[in-house]
């Protein structure tokens, strides 16, 4: 199992005051100021200052507790692929340069680079594309309306065509398309609009886009990859995730509520809600145990059943 990106360092108290007075200097010489000054004051205050990595390492926390920013810095900080926006500010950029990672090593004892094709990826760009698959849809459908108007017209010659330059090419290509024996006003269709996208429900489609997303060899930083899915979805995207650290090379960093990724074989959990935020086994975390004690609860409807 590969493992890229071997540890990350945060700056420490000292070092964020540091950062915080040279963008002050920055915005204004002597008479600085700064409006936000995130990411800083986040990691010290929960005496974090360092992360080291498995193949498969999980950020778990409440709200606020820092699990977006540790992989929004570690992203910027190795130039990783992303999509969609992220919350940043006048320090962040400053406090990113200040971080420090260290890369892993291969069998060969080289020093890895961080892979090609490395990315983030969140919930925003999740639901991005269940929306521009919709889109994609209703565009198609428009679009099919209108083809069989243009099948029609051009089959019984009152579209006439003429080849009078390149331009007009796609046209006659069209033309003679429509008046094809072999070609049905369906394939017409489908050759001309082309066909939709098989719609699923959010959390299918969801684990349809991590399906196509990773790819062998690479370092993927997920924030909250089990937004929308069932529980059941949630065991198939812990299978597919296992199986590509495992035979695929890949290193995966996840910033998760879920129980079900939690309990990743051989993941590394660290606990961002805890002070010093440290590893801790999975059924320790606070989630697993408001699981397992609402199951308890009910043990015996289940026993019974």
């Amino acid at each position: 199992m590969n493992l890229y990106l071997r540890s990350f360092r945060f700056p420490s108290a000292d070092e964020e005051v540091l950062i915080i007075q040279k963008r002050m200097r920055e915005n204004a010489g002597a008479l600085g100021y700064i409006d936000n000054i995130y990411p800083c004051c986040i990691f010290p205050e929960k005496e974090l200052f360092e992360l080291e990595f498995s193949p498969i390492t999980l950020l778990y926390g409440g709200n606020g507790s820092g699990k977006s920013t540790v992989l929004n810095l570690i992203a910027a900080k190795l130039g990783l692929i992303r999509s969609a926006p992220f919350n940043s500010s006048e320090a962040f950029d400053l406090y990113a340069d200040a971080c420090e990672f260290s890369m892993g090593e291969d069998d060969e004892g080289n020093t890895y680079r961080v892979p090609n094709g490395s990315r983030i990826i969140t919930s925003d760009d999740v639901f991005d594309y269940m929306l521009a698959v919709r889109e994609n849809n209703e565009g198609i459908r428009e679009d099919i309306e209108l083809a069989k108007r243009e099948h029609y017209l051009l089959k019984s010659g009152r579209i006439p065509v003429k080849l009078n330059s390149m331009a007009d090419y796609d046209d006659l290509r069209r033309k003679v398309l429509a008046c094809s024996k072999t070609v049905s006003r369906r394939k017409f269709i489908r050759k001309t609009v082309g066909t939709e996208m098989k719609l699923r429900s959010n959390g299918e489609t969801a684990l349809d886009y991590f399906d196509s997303k990773l790819k062998p060899d690479a370092l993927y930083c997920l924030d909250e990859p089990e937004n929308s899915m069932s529980p059941k979805l949630q065991l198939e995207l812990v299978d597919m995730i296992e199986q590509a650290a495992r035979y695929l090379g890949c290193q995966f960093i996840i910033a998760t509520h879920s129980p079900f990724l939690l309990a990743m074989r051989g993941a590394k959990a660290y606990d961002l809600d805890s002070v010093p935020a440290a590893p801790k086994n999975w059924w320790e975390l606070e989630n697993s145990r408001v699981y397992y004690e609402f199951f308890k609860k009910h043990r015996r409807l289940f026993e019974e059943g």
